[in-house]
C-alpha cells in the first residue's frame, strides 16, 4: 500500500488546536494505517490502499470538517514525491549550505500557472527569492523568516497565490526519511 504524507493547512494555529492523539484517531477512522504525525503542525503520515490523491484529499477534508467544525485545506503528497521535493535545489549552492537561511516549501494542489509562477518569481527581495516547481515552491529568507516584509509587501499581495501549506525544508528532509520518525 502506498505511504502518504498529508499536510493540513493551519493546524495548531490560533483557534484552530488540535493534540496529535485525536488527529491520529480522525485518520484511523478513515481506515488508514500506520498513521503517525510529526511535529505537531500538522504532518500526517498513513498508509492507504487507495491511489488517487484528489479522492484521498476530498476524503480528509471531508472527514475533518465535520469532525472539527471547520475546513482544513490538506495537501498529499506520496513518500517518494517528499524525497524528490526535500533533494531539489533550486537556489545557489552557497545559499542551501549557508546555516542561517531558511528554505520553506509551499504545497499546493496543483502546479502554479506560469504567470502566477513569474508573478510569484518576480517578488524576490535582498532577502527572499523563490522558485516554483510542479506542486510547490520554494522560499529561500535569508534573514529570520519572521522578520521578513515580503508576504506583507503590495506586490506579493498582488500575486494570485492559490490555498498552501508552507513547511520548512529540513521537516521535509524527515519525512522522507525511511527511518522511524518521533511521533507527537
Amino acid at each position: 500500500m502506498p505511504r502518504y504524507v498529508a499536510f493540513l493547512r493551519g493546524i495548531n494555529l490560533g483557534h484552530r488546536r488540535i493534540k496529535m492523539d485525536r488527529l491520529r484517531a480522525l485518520f484511523r477512522k478513515l481506515d488508514f494505517e500506520e498513521v503517525e504525525t510529526l511535529i505537531a503542525s500538522g504532518n500526517v503520515l498513513f498508509t492507504a490502499p487507495a491511489r488517487d490523491e484528489r479522492l484521498l484529499t476530498q476524503l480528509i477534508e471531508c472527514h475533518l470538517a465535520q469532525s472539527l467544525g471547520y475546513a482544513v485545506d490538506t495537501f498529499i503528497r506520496t513518500r517518494d514525491e517528499i524525497a524528490t521535493i526535500a533533494a531539489f535545489k533550486p537556489f545557489s549552492d552557497a545559499d542551501l549550505e549557508n546555516t542561517a537561511n531558511t528554505i520553506h516549501v509551499g504545497l499546493l494542489k496543483e502546479p502554479l500557472a506560469a504567470k502566477t509562477a513569474r508573478e510569484l518569481t518576480a517578488c524576490r527581495t535582498e532577502v527572499d527569492e523563490f522558485f516554483a516547481d510542479a506542486r510547490e515552491f520554494y522560499w529561500l529568507c535569508r534573514i529570520r523568516s519572521s522578520d521578513s516584509k515580503v508576504w506583507a509587501s503590495r506586490q506579493m499581495k498582488a500575486v494570485a497565490l492559490p490555498s498552501a501549506t508552507l513547511r520548512n525544508l529540513k521537516t521535509l528532509r524527515k519525512l522522507s526519511t525511511p527511518t522511524p520518525i518521533s511521533v507527537v
